[in-house]
């Protein structure tokens, strides 16, 4: 398993279209992915596990992957947040 964390930039945080954009990379690899915001866990692949976290802009996020193809979901995944989602805001 490894680990990494990475913070929310874009003005909305992790809002619906933000989870959904995550949650279809993560379903795209066969490798477990937990997300953590503070004692709160959410499974990767669930977009209302997701949802629940209720992170903002400028949350930190602990993302802990394990599998097969572990290395190459967590940087995808890091990306993803920390690239705002793909919005421009």
């Amino acid at each position: 398993m490894i680990s990494r964390k990475a913070t929310i930039r874009n003005k909305l945080g992790l809002h619906a279209r933000a989870a959904s954009l995550f949650v279809k990379k993560a379903k795209g690899f066969a490798s477990s992915i937990q997300v953590q915001k503070m004692t709160k866990t959410a499974n990767g692949k669930s977009i209302m596990s997701m949802l629940m976290l209720e992170a903002s802009l400028g949350t930190e996020l602990e993302l802990h992957v394990e599998g097969a193809d572990e290395k190459e979901a967590i940087l995808s995944l890091v990306e993803c947040i920390e690239l705002g989602f793909g919005e421009d805001e």
